[in-house]
């Protein structure tokens, strides 16, 4: 087992890499509520529907999505405390004026909101890449993707509590204070966004768009859009498959077992002796997706999505990995956030494709439809 963590235990080692992974996983975590959190608070706040609901995150999505790669962009021009802290600017504004802003402002707020968020994500991906030799880089993305993993686990979760205890106003200045910290404090590590050999090789000289942005790239955005809309279309066919057997109380059980399996299996990627490669993990993630399209109850469901968990956090892992390695270092930025919003994309598209779905069939084939389409 020791030999096994020798990698992690590298990587952690690295200077100012085990601040950063604590640092942005608060940033991350508050920002994978911040849709629960708006949703809480115009559903119980402004007392509206829960279709309302859904015009403000579509909103902050469509804006996370936009913004990405103009972030990227910034940061690869203009450098990383000075987008950060314009960021976190816009961020603080935003959630203390929530509580007051009306509805149709509120729309359009939330997705300035999404446009310039804190890109806690993309930045840690481009230190990971400037700060980890090649033979560290698989372990380092393999604790980015299971700490993306645990975000998603912890933040929503956080969220509803908190809303059955208090009002959805300090929710959402709760979320937003989290956001603020977490890009503060990225700022003041201030972690370098280039390898040493990379800025010696003239990495400030910025390729033509076309000489990156091939085919190569294009397909591994695609792969990470593909990830994201299978792994957003099983979250709601679990809900789906449970309410037609009466078992709906047990979904997050299910989800649950979805997500310390692929935290499992990030762990357990990190340490194989070579990696694979991107599409065979994708294609995998979408063969062992179908089975559980076949259990009709909550404990073949919970046996049914081991294999999709275990295949989550490599396939991620994989796609950031190979984003690293194709975009030259000084385009980075753009990049990464390029990847953020093909992922970001695939969120939003999952959820509405497999509940149109929902509403022309049963919902048991919902998995085999989201993983094939993808795989």
């Amino acid at each position: 087992m020791t030999s096994y963590l020798t990698g992690y235990r590298q990587v952690l080692a690295l200077p100012g890499m085990a601040s950063l992974l604590g640092v942005s996983m608060l940033a991350r975590t508050a920002i994978t509520a911040d849709v629960m959190a708006l949703t809480m608070y115009v559903v119980l706040g402004l007392d509206m529907s829960y279709a309302a609901a859904g015009g403000v995150a579509a909103a902050l999505t469509a804006g996370l999505a936009l913004g990405g790669p103009l972030l990227g962009r910034l940061i690869d021009r203009r450098g990383l405390r000075t987008v950060l802290l314009g960021t976190v600017a816009v961020q603080v504004v935003f959630w203390l004026s929530v509580p007051v802003l009306p509805y149709g402002t509120l729309l359009g707020a939330a997705f300035a909101a999404g446009l310039l968020m804190v890109p806690a994500q993309p930045v840690t991906r481009q230190a990971i890449a400037a700060m980890t030799t090649a033979g560290q880089r698989r372990a380092a993305f393999a604790l980015e993707s299971v700490q993306g993993e645990l975000s998603y686990m912890v933040g929503p979760a956080v969220v509803i509590l908190g809303a059955a205890k208090m009002s959805p106003d300090v929710v959402a200045w709760g979320v937003g204070a989290a956001i603020v910290v977490g890009g503060v404090g990225i700022a003041v590590l201030n972690p370098p966004l280039r390898g040493e050999d990379e800025a010696a090789a003239g990495a400030t000289v910025r390729p033509p768009r076309r000489s990156w942005l091939g085919h190569r790239m294009i397909a591994v955005l695609a792969m990470g859009f593909g990830t994201t809309t299978l792994l957003s279309g099983v979250d709601l066919a679990i809900v789906a498959t449970l309410e037609e057997a009466g078992q709906v109380s047990w979904a997050a059980v299910v989800v649950a077992v979805f997500g310390v399996t692929s935290v499992a299996g990030g762990l357990m990627y990190g340490v194989l002796p070579r990696p694979f490669p991107t599409w065979l993990l994708l294609g995998l993630l979408g063969l062992v997706t179908v089975p559980a399209g076949l259990a009709h109850d909550w404990p073949w469901l919970c046996v049914a999505v081991i294999g999709t968990g275990l295949l989550t956090a490599p396939t991620l892992s994989a796609v950031a990995d190979a984003v690293s390695r194709l975009a030259p270092a000084s385009v980075r930025g753009e990049a990464t956030g390029l990847q953020s919003s093909a992922q970001s994309a695939g969120f939003a598209l999952g959820s509405p494709m497999v509940g149109v779905a929902i509403d022309a069939s049963v919902p048991w084939p919902l998995y085999t439809f989201d993983g094939a389409g993808e795989g």
